[in-house]
């Protein structure tokens, strides 16, 4: 059962944090009339901080803190492919959201998926992004509600009374989504700072305090290397085996380049303020991963103290240790932190998914004509109907089933990445072979991870020994290839392309100066 220090702790962060989320009706205040720029982007007014603690907290999600620990508690070396590939997302958002942003700003679109159906003159390759940016975003969303499950369960409170812990997971969802349902992004943006110091400063305590306990990090390594090596935590390693990393690269490489194709993470660079304030975020974003590594290292630090979690439960391994090892009250504030960062990223998926609804499927196909107004109120009931429908994923489905459909999640989002991130520099590609190549990627991509066993790797052939390569990047690679072929059989046969009505910033061209032979731009 939780103690009285920790629970009164865990309260009083919760506590601050959805009054935090009342105050949003306050932030960046404007007295225009209500519109998607206004409720979604929070009219794209987001300096700096506010920008970096709003990406943050929407790419470093509650799951994310639990399950790569989880996955360090019981497998060793391979959890760490996350510190690389959200190092790889920095110099890739550097590049491509900058010039998104500068694209859907130029041309007022919100979503993604405006940006195709503008580039390609396409409606089924826009319908096709965003229905597949909803379909991957819902059991990401659900999730959320699973990293709270876990945290609530290390305490003792999902063992020992369901329905209360059931209840607490309902009653901070419903609080999230009146606070999202009124004042939109700008809910999840207040939260955000308070999810970024609560989450960076527990940590730090928490990492301090566990290595002291455990006699230092060479010790806390020493005693993980022989308990991963017997059978008490799962018979990992802390060093990668050589079969073992090309699955390590592809993983970390195929998921940099699927995250930035989510639209609650679009969403959220969207809502900056500029082009520069977007550059300087991702220059700074890795601190998040810095946080990220840590909590991998608390999972080490889990295997090095023996914690036993029941099976299938690795996800609660490190709360469990921050309940063993940490007196009551900085156990409830980590847990606390772990629950708030659930919230930011929730709140940003369900506007997403609002959005991306409204724009792209209701005024595309049901109503051309809907005002401004009108289009806000749909977003706003889809973003609470996403909620809804998160919340009966969780109660409806098993927990492993909710895994497996958001690593489905990742292998389909990434398949629309060669209409959005390639079709910010080049429309050399015809939108019927992107079409093409995106119905090929999904399929052979679920194919793949159903046949081996929702696994997001997959054999390069047959052999126990065979290297292994992220699915979702080899569907990908599949996508391009079809997308490629198909366009030169197109344009032999001479089949039209669509208008392409998008405004592109301006390209950095070289011109040969006269007098000098030098180049100039």
């Amino acid at each position: 059962m939780i103690e009285g220090g920790t629970l009164a702790a865990f309260l009083a962060v919760v506590g601050a944090a959805s009054l935090l989320a009342l105050t949003a009706r306050r932030f960046h205040a404007t007295d225009a009339l209500p519109s998607l720029d206004g409720w979604a982007l929070a009219d794209r007014s987001l300096g700096t901080g506010w920008s970096w603690l709003l990406l943050g907290g929407t790419i470093f999600t509650a799951y994310t803190f639990t399950a790569i620990p989880g996955l360090a508690y019981g497998s060793g070396a391979p959890a760490f492919f996350a510190v690389p590939y959200t190092v790889i997302v920095c110099p890739l958002g550097f590049l491509l959201l900058p010039r998104l942003w500068t694209v859907a700003h130029r041309n007022g679109y919100v979503t993604a998926a405006d940006f195709v159906r503008g580039r390609y003159g396409s409606p089924p390759l826009a319908l096709a992004v965003a229905l597949t940016g909803i379909l991957a975003t819902m059991p990401y969303l659900a999730l959320q509600l699973l990293g709270i499950r876990a945290v609530l369960a290390a305490g003792g409170v999902d063992t020992r009374h369901v329905l209360v812990a059931d209840l607490a997971m309902v009653a901070l969802f419903a609080g999230l989504a009146v606070a999202t349902y009124r004042y939109g992004l700008r809910a999840p943006t207040v939260i955000a700072g308070f999810k970024g110091v609560a989450v960076f400063g527990s940590v730090a305590a928490a990492v301090w305090l566990v290595l002291d306990r455990l006699g230092g990090p060479g010790a806390m390594f020493d005693k993980a290397a022989l308990n991963l090596a017997g059978t008490g935590a799962g018979g990992g390693s802390l060093v990668l085996a050589p079969n073992q990393q090309p699955a390590f690269a592809t993983l970390a490489l195929g998921s940099a380049l699927a995250l930035l194709m989510y639209p609650h993470v679009l969403t959220a660079g969207f809502a900056a303020s500029g082009p520069a304030v977007l550059r300087r975020v991702f220059v700074a974003l890795p601190a998040w991963t810095l946080l990220l590594a840590l909590f991998g290292l608390l999972g080490i630090a889990a295997v090095a103290a023996g914690v036993r979690t029941s099976a299938g439960g690795a996800e609660a391994a490190v709360p469990m240790l921050m309940d063993r090892l940490m007196p009551a009250p900085l156990a409830g504030l980590v847990f606390g932190a772990l629950t708030v960062g659930a919230l930011v990223p929730a709140a940003v998926m369900s506007v997403a998914a609002g959005t991306s609804f409204v724009r792209n499927v209701y005024v595309e196909y049901v109503q051309p004509g809907a005002t401004p107004k009108r289009q806000v109120r749909i977003a706003r009931a889809v973003s609470l109907i996403a909620k809804l429908g998160a919340v009966a994923f969780v109660f409806g489905l098993r927990d492993q089933a909710a895994i497996n459909l958001q690593l489905l999640g990742g292998v389909w989002i990434l398949q629309i990445f060669p209409a959005v991130a390639v079709g910010l520099y080049t429309r050399w590609l015809h939108h019927r072979a992107l079409l093409a190549g995106w119905a090929v990627g999904m399929a052979a991509g679920t194919v793949m991870v159903v046949r081996q066993g929702f696994s997001p790797v997959v054999p390069l052939g047959p052999g126990a020994h065979t290297p292994e390569i992220y699915a979702g990047l080899a569907a990908l690679l599949l996508n391009l290839t079809v997308a490629v072929v198909t366009t030169v059989v197109l344009q032999r046969t001479a089949v039209a392309r669509g208008p392409d009505t998008t405004a592109l910033p301006p390209r950095l061209v070289l011109r040969r100066r006269p007098d000098t032979g030098a180049s100039s731009t």
